[in-house]
């Protein structure tokens, strides 16, 4: 069975930087077969595009809000077209 491959832009909220979210992340994604970047923002934020099966997107937050030093308040996903990548940054 062929899974749909889907791409979210998201937003994370929270104590996530300082802490090793995006390397984390990056780690996380690679191991869950997803592409995309993650990197921080100026007002404490950290923005990220991922993409590949929906449930291995959801995976990869459920992971990250059991981190230990990681504090997920929200974040906000939009779907937006797939990319044609490999691999997993983070800038």
């Amino acid at each position: 069975m062929h899974r749909e491959i889907i791409r979210e832009h998201i937003y994370v909220d929270g104590r996530v930087q300082g802490v090793g979210f995006r390397f984390r992340t990056m780690q996380f994604a690679i191991q869950l077969k997803l592409t995309g970047w993650v990197r921080n923002l100026d007002d404490g934020r950290v923005e990220m595009e991922v993409q590949g099966e929906r449930e291995n997107i959801d995976h990869l937050f459920e992971i990250l809000k059991g981190e230990r030093f990681i504090e997920i308040h929200q974040y906000d996903a939009d779907l937006i077209p797939v990319k044609h990548e490999s691999g997993f940054q983070v800038r």
